[in-house]
């Protein structure tokens, strides 16, 4: 979870109170009909599909900032903070006020919403047929939002992405990798694959695979010596132990090895170093070391 510095409650609290005030000032003209109604009934529309645009998006504000008061006080959160949760609760809202803005659109052109949603029936199957993917990350983006299984700020791998959740939206995920890049994966992408949440355990997993040709006759033994050796200095950021070579694969003149390192935290910069040194290491065992540029 991160901190949105943006949102302030007392900003949006005035700015429900400003428009429960419009409401109360709209229907006090609908319900007595000043002469400028009478006179101009276009005036009087305007006015009555402001109401019902006002109404239901006052009520969805006040309830939207109750839930969050409640669930930041239940969880002891900061009153910043950014989670799922309350993403998905403020993406929920934005849905039903731009329903509710739709419908007093329609009331302003003089168009019955009910009796339009009858006669469209069959145009708007063929929408939700055309639109079925937009639908589909929409739905799984929320369900993604409101799950305990990521969260904004996580670790995570989907597929051969991998990176921190910045954003969820109800289309995509945005992703930051080691490159400070923006990855964006479509909602259904995420909701389909198998992710490696990284965040949830109490340890980083750094992973480096090679290959190395089998006349070297290095074993994983001594590989993994060796490499110990080169992370001696990273050893406060290193679960004890944490170091393993896995072997994947045997073919006729190569071996292909994974090296697996155990991190106490997540640290984007010592991750780099260390995944540096690792590289150098495996390098130095197949370049002589006259062949290495810099080197003695």
């Amino acid at each position: 979870m991160i901190e949105e510095k943006q949102r302030s409650t007392r900003r949006e609290f005035l700015m429900i109170i400003i428009k429960t005030i419009i409401l109360f000032v709209l229907a006090y003209f609908e319900t007595y009909q000043p002469v400028m109604f009478t006179d101009f009934p276009f005036i009087a529309l305007t006015a009555h599909a402001f109401m019902v645009f006002l109404g239901p998006s006052v009520a969805a504000s006040f309830l939207r900032l109750v839930v969050i008061y409640w669930y930041i006080k239940k969880h002891r959160f900061k009153s910043t903070i950014k989670d799922n949760f309350i993403l998905g609760i403020n993406r929920i809202v934005s849905i039903l006020n731009t329903v509710f803005g739709v419908i007093a659109v329609m009331i302003w052109m003089g168009i019955k919403p009910l009796e339009f949603l009858t006669s469209i029936t069959i145009v708007a199957a063929a929408i939700a047929v055309t639109f079925k993917d937009y639908i589909t990350n929409m739905i799984n983006g929320l369900i993604i939002m409101f799950s305990d299984r990521l969260s904004l700020g996580d670790h995570i791998r989907v597929n051969d992405n991998e990176g921190k959740i910045l954003d969820i939206t109800l289309i995509n995920m945005i992703l930051q990798n080691e490159d400070n890049d923006m990855v964006i994966i479509p909602n259904s992408v995420v909701f389909s694959s198998v992710i490696i949440n990284q965040s949830k355990q109490n340890i980083k997993k750094l992973s480096v695979e090679f290959e190395m040709a089998l006349h070297f006759g290095y074993t994983p033994d001594f590989l993994e010596k060796h490499l110990y050796q080169a992370v001696d200095s990273f050893k406060e950021n290193i679960v004890s132990s944490g170091l393993t070579i896995k072997t994947l694969a045997i073919n006729k003149d190569i071996a292909k090895f994974k090296a697996q390192v155990l991190l106490n935290n997540y640290d984007k910069l010592k991750e780099r170093e260390i995944r540096r040194v690792l590289n150098t290491a495996i390098i130095k065992l197949t370049v002589p070391a006259q062949q290495l540029p810099g080197e003695a």
